[in-house]
């Protein structure tokens, strides 16, 4: 068994395992936004509340290191932007695999925007990483996501988005989730665990456990979900719930 293979099985444990990752990689992008203004105290209460897998940049490793518990898997993002450009569509990469070995990294997180003037530089970027994470052993998570106006939520783009991931070395996909009636051709498209993000902001909690309900109704093998959960009111309580419902769902499990 490879390393790649050996970091894989802690990802998803078991044939059926769902991962519940948060990504933290948001205050690169948009600045410190609300929930993300101290990083040590939020990665203790997302621990709490169950959650497994955590991404944040390169430099944030320093903030949260002595608050990681040993059960909890880091993932580096070596893709970046910031709305300050004007083009925050536009990812670059911002890393190196053996960096982010070097840092402690269980798996690496990359995001390729699709349907915008920088799709191609991207996929040559993902390319590369895709060799890199090979040679090292390590796990590629790609953030997939059309970006394209009017398709964000196209289930054909977000099925070819996924699928091109996958082809050019994606072991796991992270996108968008289309509707519990269309992300099935979604998962179906691909053949590696694929993530649903949590999106905009949701209105309450319970429209955020719909969402990783039908998630899950569909095939997804768990969530990447960020601010639908750092910026609840209560982060460990929110992500308990979130917890017991993707280690007990089935397809006959409702949320009341």
């Amino acid at each position: 068994m490879s390393g790649k293979e050996l970091r894989l099985r802690r990802m998803f444990p078991t044939e059926n395992g769902r991962l519940f990752s948060v990504p933290l990689d948001h205050s690169l992008t948009m600045g410190p936004i609300a929930g993300l203004e101290r990083l040590t105290p939020l990665v203790q209460q997302l621990q709490e509340g169950g959650v497994t897998a955590l991404i944040v940049h390169k430099g944030a490793v320093r903030s949260i290191r002595n608050a990681l518990l040993p059960g909890t898997l880091l993932g580096i993002h070596l893709a970046a932007s910031t709305t300050l450009s004007g083009d925050s569509s536009h990812k670059h990469r911002a890393g190196s695999v053996a960096e982010a070995v070097r840092l402690g990294a269980d798996f690496i997180s990359t995001q390729v925007n699709f349907g915008v003037p920088g799709e191609g530089a991207m996929l040559q970027d993902l390319g590369g990483l895709a060799e890199e994470t090979a040679a090292l052993g390590m796990p590629l998570l790609v953030m997939a996501y059309v970006k394209a106006k009017g398709r964000e939520y196209e289930p054909e783009a977000i099925a070819h988005a996924c699928r091109a991931a996958a082809d050019l070395g994606a072991d796991v996909v992270k996108t968008s989730f289309t509707g519990k009636d269309t992300f099935g051709r979604v998962i179906r498209a691909v053949d590696v665990p694929v993530l649903v993000g949590g999106g905009q902001k949701l209105e309450s909690e319970e429209d955020l456990m719909r969402l990783v309900q039908d998630s899950l109704a569909t095939g997804a093998r768990g969530i990447c979900i960020g601010r639908n959960l750092f910026q609840t009111e209560n982060v460990p309580n929110t992500c308990k719930r979130v917890a017991e419902l993707l280690h007990t769902f089935s397809t006959r499990t409702t949320v009341e």
